[in-house]
């Protein structure tokens, strides 16, 4: 397969948009491309499986490389591995379900669709990317859409979320380009990440570019204490915004924390481990027992997101085989519901307009879908089986548990602790949102969800389900990337 279709679809796609003539023309035409992206990304992963399947052990499959500069040696050099597959295939549910709940969007509508498939474009080609240049190019092309979406379409303090949102990435982005450069310099002057995995840097080096790298892109991922623009921008962002950014860019992250830091400079991530590993357990308690504090439906939405994101840093931390593959699967998995949760709040704030917990009371009866929706959504988040949740998150735990020193112990029954936590904000938010007396009786008669919403839904909750009950596919997908880096980080 041609990985350059990935980016040259939603290219398309937004200068389609341009074009159009009026806002059903804008919908429809973004939704296509969007839908076109989507079987894009599953022919990719029947391709890698039927790759796979025919015993091609590559580590990257489907490579191209064009050049771009000579001096320095820059290429668009593309390849994918499960990871890659499966955060495309992220990328590209996420999208679609974005287009469909933004259906109703009047404000300069043809700007806001052009800027959510800018995000996809960028997310594509960052995850495809195999040289460290392009890679950082496409990160940032993330960062100018977000701030936009946030200031133009946002609610709340939109302009300060949105300022802080776009300074704290670029303070990341500042990071990741001095370590970036430091290894284009002490490493045979290549920005190629197979090239530069076969060079051998030395410890102290490692230690030094470890941390720029791993802090950098720990500022997308939500690192505490780097993580103080989740809420805000989260809470101000438009439904999709809010989508995109804690499923898709939060991912671009930890993608780059596994991808580059602990791939290419494995020494640095044993140096290092144990700070990792400590502030993953703050926060992951910190996000729980904040949201515990929370009143309003995103903010509750967003603290949690930094406490599911912290189980992906903690499996990254504890280098072993099995929390590396669960870090990478709470990746997906996080994705999916966070976007998921995202659009219901978003759904139950166009009928009600307001996202404060204690104004809502009783919407089953109104919006019996939506807060079906909301429960299993919710379930998922506290990690019932059966749904993403907890199949990510006992990988994790199970990885974690691998180390038998009394640290590992800790820090590991310190995150199971969360779980407890979790279930309090979670079944009292459910509780009083679906279940509680009815406060309101114009939200009873608002109304359920219409079929764009109900379609979004529907195509997230099948990813949610398909990693619950079946996880074997996506375990499978990812477990050879999990051996890979492991085989790195122990020196064979």
């Amino acid at each position: 397969m041609n990985l350059l279709l990935l980016i040259a679809t939603p290219l398309l796609t937004a200068l389609a948009v341009l074009f159009c003539r009026n806002q059903e023309q804008v919908k429809w035409t973004a939704l296509v491309g969007a839908l076109a992206q989507l079987v894009l990304s599953v022919v990719l992963l029947l391709l890698y499986n039927q790759e796979r399947a025919a015993g091609n052990t590559m580590q990257m499959l489907f490579e191209e490389s064009y050049a771009l500069f000579n001096n320095p040696p820059i290429n668009f050099h593309f390849g994918v591995d499960g990871l890659s597959v499966a955060m495309i295939l992220l990328t590209s549910f996420v999208l679609v379900a974005g287009i469909l709940v933004s259906w109703n969007i009047e404000k300069m509508t043809k700007e806001f669709y052009f800027l959510l498939i800018l995000l996809a474009l960028g997310a594509y080609g960052f995850f495809i990317s195999l040289d460290l240049f392009i890679l950082f190019f496409f990160l940032e092309v993330s960062v100018i859409p977000k701030y936009l979406l946030i200031g133009i379409w946002g609610s709340g303090r939109k302009e300060y979320s949105a300022n802080k949102l776009a300074l704290m990435l670029m303070g990341g982005s500042a990071l990741i380009l001095v370590g970036i450069l430091l290894l284009y310099f002490n490493a045979g002057h290549s920005f190629d990440i197979t090239e530069l995995s076969q060079v051998t840097l030395g410890n102290r080096l490692q230690h030094i570019i470890f941390p720029l790298l791993f802090l950098g892109f720990g500022v997308f991922t939500a690192l505490f204490p780097l993580h103080t623009w989740v809420p805000d921008g989260h809470s101000s962002a438009p439904t999709a915004g809010s989508m995109f950014l804690a499923g898709i860019s939060m991912k671009l992250g930890g993608y780059g924390c596994l991808r580059v830091a602990t791939y290419l400079l494995p020494e640095g991530a044993k140096q290092y481990a144990d700070i990792i590993i400590v502030l993953s357990a703050i926060a992951i308690l910190y996000g729980a027992f904040a949201t515990m504090m929370q009143k309003d439906l995103k903010y509750i939405n967003a603290y949690s997101s930094v406490s599911h994101v912290g189980f992906s840093l903690l499996g990254i931390g504890m280098l072993t085989q099995t929390a590396i593959n669960g870090a990478m699967m709470q990746m997906v998995s996080h994705g999916v519901m966070t976007a998921l949760f995202f659009a219901v709040i978003g759904m139950i704030y166009d009928r009600t307009h307001t996202r404060q917990v204690n104004e809502m009371g009783g919407l089953m009866k109104g919006m019996p879908f939506a807060m079906t929706v909301f429960f299993i959504v919710g379930l998922c988040s506290l990690g019932l089986p059966g749904l993403s949740g907890f199949v990510a998150e006992m990988t994790v735990f199970m990885g974690s548990w691998q180390n038998a020193d009394t640290f590992h112990r800790v820090a590991t029954i310190a995150a199971c602790m969360s779980i407890v936590v979790t279930a309090v904000y979670i079944l009292r938010a459910i509780g009083k949102v679906a279940m509680g007396p009815v406060v309101n009786q114009d939200h009873i008669a608002a109304g359920d969800v219409k079929w764009n919403e109900k379609f979004a839904a529907i195509i997230l909750l099948a990813g949610i389900l398909a990693i619950g009950i079946a996880p074997q596919w996506l375990n499978k997908l990812l477990s050879p990337t999990a051996e890979i880096i492991m085989n790195r980080i122990n020196g064979h």
